[in-house]
């Protein structure tokens, strides 16, 4: 799942909300229409939290010692952010 079905529910849901004026037998577009908006900024901010919690670096050193012979050491670093308050 990616940004784009945030998107997509937000851009149907203000659609909805703001620019249709039809109506369908017991069914409020307008609240329906929200309810999508809001359902669409959810999606979007949990990619973006999860995207945001995985990211790391990865550095592979390779050392040539005097008898010819290679060593290679593999350090993986998280980037966490700060806690937030």
């Amino acid at each position: 799942m990616g940004y784009g079905l945030g998107i997509s529910l937000l851009a149907l849901g203000l659609i909805l909300a703001l620019a249709v004026q039809d109506t369908i037998s017991n069914i409020d577009l307008t609240t329906v229409g929200w309810i999508l908006a809001v359902v669409g900024v959810l999606a979007i901010v949990l990619n973006a939290v999860s995207t945001n919690r995985g990211r790391s670096s990865r550095t592979v050193a390779t050392t040539t010692h005097a008898d010819g012979s290679q060593t290679t050491t593999e350090q993986q670093q998280r980037h966490d952010p700060p806690p937030a308050v």
